[in-house]
């Protein structure tokens, strides 16, 4: 099974160099490509380990949003999006040497290789063996890695595959090379950013659930059940060791009625946090004929059926990482509830 992924994988990069030029040598096999799963007593190390200390990025997820009801968040600005693919470490120089020529000669050994890609192969070895590198730099084996493309799993497709048109480079230890996509702390934060969850947004409704037409509805979060959460992405290797830390911090609260028959408190139907934590206020005796600060006022009635009202929850993104910090877009979450709506019944 391994030996089929590297050479299907293979054959992908191969063809892709008759297009474009030499992408990815036929070890390359793509950024999900584990190296091997035999021991090489060569390099030391054995199944992933390589793959898992170099390109491997791990998570800690420990102070992310828990609960049955917490999701992912969705980016406000669609601008922006998680990255899809980077560069990163992923070989020594003995396991690169290994992996490129058990790829060519796979390929080689393939009846349904044709000739252009099987010389496109060979000549992709030889730049590595005695062209551009020599003998795939073994004699520097504990100064340097060799970096290739790392393709992000929840992102597109197409979009994962716009770091193959680079093949794969040598990289001393303790140096980043000025390349875009190249691993960076910012990379690590984004990715840590499509890792975050978030509790589920219900609020607290008085009158909670039923309703009456022309009557405010308030509604609030109380303080300690939304804080912020963060998810730290970080990455070890040989000569680089760099991490992030991105968090998610509730800023504001959004209400929709789910009818244009309806009016919000504020009028934007934007709540801001309090102080506290807190968003909105909970209703109390002697507060019936005031405006609630974060609510609802239905115009007409549900009739048979509800009112899907949906509450947003905004959350602020910053990330610090092992070289510097920044921003992302805010992300937002929101939950439904159905709202009944009824009609205030009088008696003369």
């Amino acid at each position: 099974m391994q030996g089929m992924k590297r050479r299907s994988l293979a054959v992908i990069c191969i063809a892709a160099a008759l297009v474009v030029g030499p992408v990815q040598s036929a070890l390359a096999a793509g950024p999900d490509n584990k190296a091997v799963t035999e021991t090489d007593t060569d390099s030391g190390l054995k199944d992933d380990t390589l793959y898992a200390q170099a390109a491997a990025i791990s998570y800690d997820t420990s102070r992310n949003g828990s609960g049955s009801s917490a999701g992912p968040l969705t980016v406000s600005d669609n601008t922006w999006t998680p990255p899809a693919c980077w560069f990163a470490p992923k070989w020594t120089a003995k396991q690169f040497a290994k992996n490129t020529e058990e790829g060519y000669k796979e390929i080689s050994a393939d009846p349904n290789q044709t000739s252009p890609t099987r010389q496109a192969a060979y000549q992709d070895m030889q730049n590595y063996k005695d062209g551009e590198y020599k003998n795939y730099n073994i004699d520097k084996q504990d100064d340097g890695m060799w970096w290739g493309a790392v393709e992000n799993p929840n992102a597109p497709i197409l979009d994962r595959l716009a770091c193959n048109t680079r093949r794969p480079f040598w990289v001393e230890n303790g140096e980043t090379p000025d390349i875009p996509n190249a691993i960076s702390p910012e990379i690590l934060a984004g990715l840590a950013y499509q890792q975050i969850k978030v509790p589920g947004t219900k609020v607290t409704l008085a009158p909670a659930a039923v309703t009456k037409v022309n009557l405010a509805t308030w509604a609030w979060l109380d303080k300690g059940d939304f804080k912020p959460v963060s998810v730290t992405a970080s990455l070890t290797s040989p000569g680089l060791n760099i991490r992030a830390t991105t968090t998610a911090t509730p800023v504001s609260l959004t209400l929709q009625p789910g009818t244009t028959d309806a009016e919000t408190y504020p009028a934007s139907g934007s709540c801001a946090i309090n102080a506290d934590g807190s968003i909105g206020e909970p209703w109390a005796k002697g507060k019936s004929g005031e405006d609630p600060p974060c609510g609802i006022k239905y115009l007409r009635a549900s009739g048979s059926s509800t009112y899907p009202l949906k509450a947003t929850l905004t959350w602020e993104i910053t990330w610090k990482g092992s070289t510097g910090d920044g921003t992302f877009p805010d992300g937002t979450f929101g939950a439904t509830q159905d709202i009944t709506v009824q009609e205030i019944q009088s008696v003369n």
